[in-house]
């Protein structure tokens, strides 16, 4: 792969970490780019760890150094699940002369990760690296949709020069317009201005409040289920909940929610590129370490439960439930190999060819209850909204 050649090694001393682990541990059973070897053979890898070291674009950047050396060595202690994946650890991509020559580095590396049918686990520094992430997927698919892990909903102020907090502003207004959904999970109001609030119910975006998560955490598997990105910020997670250097808010996610919407996230069938962002290194940081390496690990234990649950043509394979809302027929499936739901959106393929591949839109079995109950679910409503404005 040509357009690996943006890859520095894992360093040394992660490597001579690794060589002391239980020959059953997590690093003993990866691929991994090293001084010595080079890129490892990438035939039959699923998964690719890829660690990017940039953060100048983090609204409080100060020129600190970065490094991911210390979530290796913890990662690398783990033990891993019965698993047939064959992951590598590519290496890094560093920081560029310019960001632009970072972000370039990215969407090459991400676009060929892709291409060739791995799903690249990107570990970074300040959440824009996902704009040149949504942007590797400009010419493999028409269409893009993001779930974004986090307090804030990233809108910003598109006028201004693109920060870790404004990212998803330059993701809508860029060409080519290729994203159709954008959901934020976890958000917290009092970290979000009205305006983008608003914004983003004008744009029929989803959005799911930290309260909710909490309270019903598999309202977050439909929206993984329907994304080909999953980008989570780290000032997502509660305070508590990691080192003092990352701390953001006392309220967030505890490790057992992150942990299990990293595995929705791998569990889905259609996520192609995954990010864990805004990590700052410090000597205090053994916890949040530990939590990443956990959030990875969980991603591919998801990754191994995939189950391919979206053959329709097979009547054998589903059922088909039909409802009637205020003169609109809802088409309901549900898989009997999983029990996952989903509803039919047929006004898509004849609006815009470059929607047919959503004309399913995953949902959950409330949403068929509801719909039983004349009420129209809130996510058929917003795809239909964003196709009718």
């Amino acid at each position: 792969m040509a357009d690996l050649n943006f890859l520095v090694p894992v360093p040394d001393v992660v490597l001579a970490h690794n060589e002391l682990l239980s020959p059953q541990a997590f690093g003993r059973k990866l691929l991994i780019h090293s001084a010595q070897n080079g890129l490892p053979e990438l035939e039959g890898v699923s998964i690719a760890l890829l660690g990017v070291l940039e953060n100048r674009n983090d609204a409080n950047y100060i020129g600190e150094a970065f490094s991911l050396n210390e979530i290796r060595k913890t990662l690398y202690t783990l033990y891993p699940g019965s698993w047939s994946t064959t992951i590598a650890d590519l290496g890094d991509i560093p920081k560029g002369e310019t960001i632009e020559d970072t972000y370039f580095a990215l969407k090459e590396t991400v676009t060929e990760l892709v291409r060739a049918n791995i799903i690249p686990v990107i570990i970074g520094g300040s959440q824009d690296l996902t704009f040149p992430v949504y942007r590797a997927f400009d010419n493999l698919i028409p269409m893009v949709n993001i779930v974004n892990v986090d307090r804030r909903f990233d809108l910003g102020d598109s006028s201004k020069p693109m920060k870790n907090d404004s990212f998803v502003g330059k993701i809508i207004l860029d060409e080519p317009y290729n994203l159709f959904n954008y959901a934020t999970v976890g958000y917290q109001t009092y970290f979000n201005s009205q305006e983008e609030i608003d914004l983003m119910e004008k744009l029929y975006f989803e959005s799911y409040r930290l309260g909710e998560v909490s309270n019903d955490i598999t309202l977050v598997e439909p929206a993984m289920r329907d994304a080909n990105i999953v980008s989570v910020d780290l000032g997502a997670v509660k305070g508590s909940e990691v080192s003092l250097n990352q701390k953001v808010s006392p309220n967030g996610l505890d490790g057992k929610e992150i942990c299990a919407i990293t595995r929705y996230a791998g569990i889905s069938n259609k996520v192609s590129a995954f990010g864990i962002f805004e990590y700052k290194p410090s000597k205090d940081d053994e916890m949040t370490c530990l939590l990443i390496s956990q959030m990875i690990w969980y991603f591919v234990e998801g990754f191994n439960n995939r189950v391919n649950d979206t053959d329709f043509k097979d009547e054998n394979l589903y059922q088909k439930f039909i409802t009637l809302v205020d003169s609109h027929e809802l088409i309901f499936y549900k898989s009997i190999r999983t029990g996952r739901w989903w509803i039919e959106i047929p006004f898509l393929s004849e609006i815009n060819n470059k929607l047919k591949r959503h004309t399913l839109l995953p949902c959950m079995h409330e949403d068929y209850l509801d719909a039983c109950n004349n009420i129209i679910p809130e996510r058929w409503y917003k795809a239909y909204q964003k196709n009718c404005v």
